[in-house]
């Protein structure tokens, strides 16, 4: 998909790990959309920065990713 007049780039980055999945209210987990390997796209803001090991990551929800890349 393409967005006419956007001409904004959008953050991208591999999926390094995932968690268990959202809770809901139910006590139920929602399913992870995403899995480790895939490429996304993220929204530009949201998420929270982190260094380990010299290395910088973004842990994000996955509400924060727009699309995976094939």
């Amino acid at each position: 998909m393409v967005l006419p007049g956007s001409d904004e780039k959008k953050p991208e980055g591999d999926v390094v790990a995932v968690g268990p999945g959202k809770l809901l209210k139910s006590g139920e987990r929602a399913p992870m959309e995403v899995k480790v390997g895939d490429h996304v796209v993220l929204k530009n803001w949201g998420g929270e920065k982190v260094e380990l090991d010299k290395e910088e990551y973004k842990i994000v929800s996955q509400d924060d990713i727009l699309a995976v890349v094939e």
